[in-house]
């Protein structure tokens, strides 16, 4: 079971920028799949962007063109940046490692991230 830990939420404004990692003590790291979730109060956990093996990565329709995911995979991290930021991307960001997306993979605690004037 690897050790992931989320690191990078805070309270920023609306409009504002964060940026989230996640750390993860698994090797080699480049064989796995990483993908950001978040669970807002009274909501179930929802997918907002992953980045896999092969280098591709999506992205929820509601964070398109806003947040960008990416890798360095020499430092076993993932990152989030997350630009222009509103009160509904308020939640817990957590971040998801597996080999393969069929498997329910391994989840850190999350980091919060609440956005408000």
């Amino acid at each position: 079971q690897a050790n992931v830990v989320e690191s990078g939420g805070g309270l920023v404004q609306p409009g504002g920028s964060l940026r989230l990692s996640c750390v993860a003590s698994i090797s080699p790291f480049n064989i796995y799949n990483v993908g950001w979730y978040r669970q807002a109060p009274g909501k179930q956990r929802e997918f907002v962007a992953h980045t896999l093996t092969r280098g591709n990565t999506a992205y929820a329709d509601s964070v398109q063109a806003r947040f960008t995911i990416s890798r360095d995979n020499a430092k076993n991290t993932v990152y989030l940046q997350m630009n222009n930021l509103k009160p509904e991307d308020t939640a817990v960001y957590y971040c998801n490692v597996r080999i393969s997306l069929d498997q329910p993979g391994d989840w850190g605690p999350g980091t919060q991230v609440t956005v408000s004037s």
